[in-house]
């Protein structure tokens, strides 16, 4: 038995077929500890670390970070007994089929015969219930301003002016990995692109020298590079008008599931301006005391109480079309969109219904910072019931939504604004938000959707006296 293993992108469950190299943890040459995680992947749902299935030592990595890999295809070839000596000449090699099925999403071309480029013939191993690929693979259309023959290597970009500028002081040359990049996520590079940022001039300050978000921020401050007139940072291509971002992950994931429940469900919004005055006031009693003075308390949970008890009154909203049937579910899995570097997405709180106010703006927290970090797994975006989405946060008054496929109702949650109301029969300036909701007209009629929007606005008015009533 061969002492080189080759470890293949594993199935990371729901379905999932393929999946985005983010980030090696390890590079080759390194020893490594059996489960010790070796590789960030980002899927169409979350970005998960992958520990390793042997310990030993890291022969190859067959792809570079932001490489798309099929699952079942190898990824990183590993030596399971090094300390029994050299290894013999002429290593295994994965199939050739499994290196063509990949697609790069980097900024440079892999050329035929190189480490992720495509090769001919081979075999496809394939996940059982999902036939092999019956096409090529394809590389990503390439925007370029001039044609290169893909027979020659590409010799070394040109300055972007005339006349090439010094780099910006303070900011040295980026650290690069083997394939000659610096070393920084997707998303980093994509805002260093929009930002017109160099990332070769700048200093990385994350794990092994990476360019982190927060360095092409603080590059985007700092002065502009003042020899020959020049912008800090390459300028655009002259004639380069259009900018093309491949479609994956969870935007792929989320465009998806929107046309598929837009042109589904038959849509309905309500919408209902509130004076949630009472409930700031709450808010800012729950902030002052002492056993809430390390909880993140938020106009948002207080929308999320509302629901889940509105909710109770009204289970049928808690519910999914299931064609010849509708299923009601007496528990609550609620989602709470949240805009990440990698696109919006939607991870639950399972049965909320059970949590206490404290419980449940713990929960919150945990799932909004999980969220931010990229680090929310598949099973938290699975299952959910009830979702709610804040627009309040960017100063948006309301929005209609699309519901998640298999959920019947989302609530959208605008801006809190100081506005004249009419209070006690004269005009104040109270605090007022205006609420929407979106349902499933198969499910929800306009008397079931506008009870529910009155209850979670009768809860939001008053909620002392709601919780007295409803308990």
């Amino acid at each position: 038995m061969s002492r080189v293993k080759e470890f293949n992108l594993p199935d990371l469950g729901e379905g999932l077929t393929e999946g985005e190299i983010l980030k090696w943890l390890v590079a080759e040459g390194d020893t490594i500890a059996l489960n010790q995680p070796i590789v960030e992947v980002e899927t169409a749902k979350a970005a998960v670390e992958i520990p390793a299935k042997w310990a030993g030592k890291v022969v190859r990595i067959h792809h570079p970070e932001g490489t798309m890999v099929e699952v079942g295809h190898p990824i990183i070839a590993i030596d399971t007994d090094p300390g029994a000596g050299d290894l013999p000449a002429g290593l295994p090699q994965p199939s050739a089929a499994s290196l063509a099925a990949v697609e790069v999403a980097g900024d440079a071309p892999v050329e035929p015969g190189m480490v992720g480029g495509p090769v001919a013939g081979g075999r496809t191993p394939v996940l059982v219930g999902y036939g092999p690929r019956t096409t090529a693979a394809k590389r990503r259309t390439r925007v370029t301003t001039q044609a290169t023959s893909a027979s020659v290597p590409p010799e070394p970009a040109p300055a972007p002016q005339p006349q090439p500028a010094p780099p910006v002081p303070a900011a040295p040359a980026g650290v690069a990995n083997r394939n000659g990049t610096v070393l920084a996520k997707p998303p980093v590079r994509k805002l260093a692109r929009d930002l017109g940022i160099d990332l070769a001039a700048l200093t990385g300050s994350g794990p092994q020298g990476s360019i982190t978000r927060d360095d092409v921020l603080g590059a985007q401050s700092a002065p502009p590079a003042q020899s020959q007139g020049q912008a800090r940072g390459p300028a655009r291509a002259p004639g380069e008008r259009e900018e093309r971002i491949p479609v994956k992950g969870v935007r792929k994931l989320t465009a998806e599931n929107m046309v598929a429940s837009a042109f589904t469900a038959p849509h309905v919004t309500e919408f209902l301006t509130v004076d949630v005055t009472r409930s700031m006031k709450a808010l800012d009693r729950l902030k002052s005391k002492r056993d809430w003075s390390d909880a993140r308390v938020s106009p948002l949970l207080i929308v999320a109480k509302a629901c889940l008890l509105a909710l109770r009154r009204y289970p049928m909203v808690n519910s999914t079309w299931a064609g010849d049937e509708i299923v009601i579910k007496h528990y609550v899995n609620l989602g709470i969109a949240a805009a990440t570097q990698r696109g919006l997405i939607v991870p639950n709180i399972k049965d909320a219904q059970d949590l206490t106010t404290r419980e449940l703006a713990d929960a919150m927290t945990a799932l909004v910072n999980t969220a931010r970090d990229g680090k929310t797994p598949p099973a938290d975006m699975t299952g959910g019931t009830f979702t709610i989405t804040s627009v309040g946060v960017f100063g948006v008054d309301t929005g209609t939504p699309i519901l998640p496929p298999g959920e019947s109702a989302i609530l959208v949650f605008g801006a809190v604004r100081d506005q004249p109301w009419v209070h006690k029969g004269k005009i104040k300036v109270r605090q007022v938000t205006t609420l929407g909701l979106s349902f499933d007209h198969r499910i929800i009629d306009g008397e079931l959707g506008s009870k529910f929007l009155r209850d979670v606005g009768a809860y939001l008015e008053d909620p002392e006296a709601a919780m007295l009533a409803w308990s």
